[in-house]
């Protein structure tokens, strides 16, 4: 079986390195290496879990697109990332959607092989599903509660100077050059011009 490893630490975790994370990684590939656990690929960032935008997470993913390895080991989810419940559970069906496991170093409860298998890949759909119906909820009740207060939701009102489309229509300028120069659609200048002045916009 090939394996990547993948390792991080923030740039706020003054002092440390991915070294002891690596080192530990490294030794448990080899302690399986009776069932055929090579290592082919190391990924390392230093930056935040809190963003899937890091380099080598990126590269972790396209590699597994392409099958470059079966297995990803990394040392704790929390290492992996920390993006939340939702958007974690997320990367790790990606994983097992390219066809490649994950193993988490420091804890049992979360791999995707072993005889556990299904019920963990079961429990963490149900898990992702949930946070799903939270989220839809939290968002709903967001936008209950601004509409009790007044605030409109929709999209902000064109603020057109009437009289400058009547003027500009008097000049003689056809409907579409005068809605290029105020910034609004032919059929919205010939309503306007229905509305002050009755003009026909047909």
């Amino acid at each position: 079986m090939n394996v990547a490893i993948y390792a991080r630490v923030s740039t706020k975790d003054r002092g440390q390195d991915c070294e002891n994370q690596l080192r530990e990684l490294r030794q448990f590939v080899v302690r399986r290496s009776a069932e055929e656990w090579r290592l082919v690929s190391e990924y390392v960032d230093y930056a935040s879990g809190g963003s899937s935008d890091r380099e080598q997470f990126k590269k972790l993913f396209a590699d597994a697109a392409e099958r470059r390895f079966d297995l990803v080991l990394f040392w704790s989810l929390d290492r992996f990332s920390r993006e939340g419940v939702l958007e974690t559970l997320q990367h790790l069906q990606r994983l097992s959607n390219h066809g490649v496991d994950w193993f988490s170093l420091k804890e049992e409860y979360l791999r995707s092989v072993g005889i556990f298998r299904e019920a963990v890949l079961s429990i963490l759909a149900t898990v992702a599903k949930q946070e799903r119906i939270r989220l839809s909820e939290r968002v709903k009740a967001g936008l209950d509660r601004a509409k009790a207060q007044g605030k409109n939701l929709g999209r902000p009102g064109l603020i057109v100077d009437r009289q400058k489309i009547v003027e500009l229509r008097r000049q003689g300028l056809p409907l579409w050059e005068i809605g290029q120069r105020l910034g609004i659609s032919k059929s919205s200048v010939g309503r306007i011009l229905e509305e002050q002045v009755g003009e026909n916009a047909s």
